[in-house]
């Protein structure tokens, strides 16, 4: 049997490699910032995506400006913004990250908080935020600076009894249990005294900026590391549906079961008449802005008075996207087309199980090399998995090639290549962002001693494409906009 060669998979191998950290290096969030946010003396202009023009903040109308940096990116983002504030003295404010800065200001608080479960850093940090706002008055301006993964490095329980070993295991029941990102946020935004809105809810006088890097699909952007700044729209009743669809509540500890289970527990701040799409069970809708994102004319803090509770918190509020999967997309498929690949954007699994998401983009990828001899499928977003008791060491990305690698062996004289990686490259329990799979690589792992439908069935595909040499390597990003899978295609 005629197969492809090993030189020409290895071309493949290449491409697609390069187009994923070609793709992720033009998603520069100095540059990004600079698209959406000037600072020039003592005026802030937000440069609208509509062409409508500037909206100005006047800088000069707050006497102190606080920064909460949290999630991946959270260094490069106030690495960012303190290069454009170089005027300004008393800038103030706590980082809370997975991988402390080489450099540091000395008026910031730096916190190491724990991926993908919390550590003691991740209380410590929240109780330091939580500090620092409440100081914050009319006079103060506050930036928040959120990126993925601050659900797990960025907390601390409304229940002062709950301790950090009942949120560790909370939170390592929450992302092993298969529900999409969203859903698992909606119960940590109830179960946080720092999500769902009550992060922003601590400085409710102060004006504020929430600058955003969103690793959840843009119709559910209030995911966000569980939404620190942004009004709930969930309930304690959509808290509840959730904890008996995946019946978790009998596998938390006592304390976290036991607070879920509380008559009186307290709702997040927000606008509950509006639902979004994942609440409403509705087919899925992507429009470009939840209605809070809407621009919000600048205004000096001193008329906050004159405005109700919860909603003067967010109705004075200012977010802005500067960077998404969107971005990270057109990038992978503007490379893919200069390297001469027709190129194919398919998103439709987003939030999907792994193993459904696999076989329906290989169906497609099929499909489209039946007609194209050079086709480059994309596909932005992640895949959910459920967790064993005990899983081995790897990640959706690896396990979605793993996948895909089992499959492709059918195809042994075609010139095929799959692509899974992480942008914030880390990939679950690993150290690395993905793996590269081909029709040769569930037999050459068990030329090595693999079981490849062993190791996909105990999540445990990391040894495997490290043997190979297939693991996609690129250490911490300080990015995080959600995975990219390519499935490349040649013809023999």
């Amino acid at each position: 049997m005629t197969v492809a060669s090993d030189s020409s998979l290895e071309v493949l191998h290449g491409v697609a490699s390069d187009v994923f950290t070609g793709a992720l290096a033009a998603c520069n969030i100095a540059s990004a910032f600079d698209r959406r946010i000037r600072i020039e003396g003592n005026a802030l202009h937000r440069l609208l995506p509509d062409g409508s023009g500037p909206a100005s903040i006047d800088l000069a109308c707050y006497k102190r400006i606080f920064v909460i940096a949290l999630g991946k990116a959270a260094g490069p983002m106030l690495k960012v913004l303190l290069e454009r504030m170089t005027r300004r003295k008393g800038v103030r404010g706590i980082c809370c990250t997975n991988q402390l800065p080489h450099e540091r200001n000395w008026r910031f608080r730096y916190f190491e908080g724990g991926h993908p479960l919390p550590n003691e850093d991740t209380f410590a940090a929240a109780r330091a935020a939580l500090a620092l706002l409440r100081r914050a008055k009319k006079d103060t301006l506050v930036f928040f600076l959120i990126s993925g993964g601050g659900s797990a490095m960025f907390d601390l329980p409304l229940d002062p009894q709950i301790t950090l070993e009942d949120a560790i295991a909370f939170h390592r029941i929450l992302i092993g249990c298969g529900a999409p990102i969203a859903e698992i946020n909606t119960l940590r935004k109830h179960f946080s005294a720092v999500k769902g809105g009550r992060l922003a809810l601590a400085a409710p006088e102060a004006a504020k900026i929430s600058l955003l890097l969103p690793d959840v699909p843009l119709r559910t952007l209030d995911a966000l590391s569980s939404g620190p700044t942004s009004p709930d729209h969930s309930t304690v009743a959509d808290a509840r549906e959730l904890l008996a669809k995946y019946e978790l509540a009998p596998k938390f500890p006592p304390a976290v079961r036991a607070f879920f289970e509380r008559t009186d527990l307290p709702e997040s701040p927000g606008n509950k008449s509006w639902r979004p799409p994942f609440l409403q069970k509705l087919p899925p809708m992507l429009p470009t802005r939840l209605p809070w994102i809407e621009a919000v004319p600048a205004r000096r803090a001193t008329d906050a008075a004159a405005l109700n509770g919860e909603q003067a918190v967010f109705r004075d509020s200012v977010f802005e996207i500067l960077l998404s999967s969107h971005d990270l997309m057109e990038n992978a498929r503007a490379l893919a087309q200069k390297a001469g690949y027709h190129t194919v954007v398919d998103n439709s699994c987003d939030d999907w199980d792994c193993a459904s998401a696999a076989r329906y983009l290989l169906e497609r990828f099929h499909a489209l090399r039946l007609v194209h001899a050079r086709v480059c499928l994309i596909s932005v977003g992640e895949v959910t998995v459920a967790l064993s008791r005990n899983p081995g060491a790897g990640g959706r990305n690896q396990q979605f090639a793993l996948a895909c690698a089992l499959e492709l062996e059918k195809y042994p004289r075609e010139q095929l290549t799959v692509l899974s990686a992480g942008s914030d490259g880390i990939d679950g329990n690993t150290q690395s962002a993905g793996a590269i799979a081909d029709p040769t690589t569930a037999a050459r792992a068990r030329a090595f001693g693999f079981d490849p439908a062993q190791s996909l069935a105990r999540f445990n595909a990391c040894p495997l494409f490290t043997a190979l040499g297939d693991s996609i390597v690129t250490g911490p990003t300080g990015q995080n906009l959600r995975d990219l899978r390519l499935l490349i295609a040649e013809k023999s």
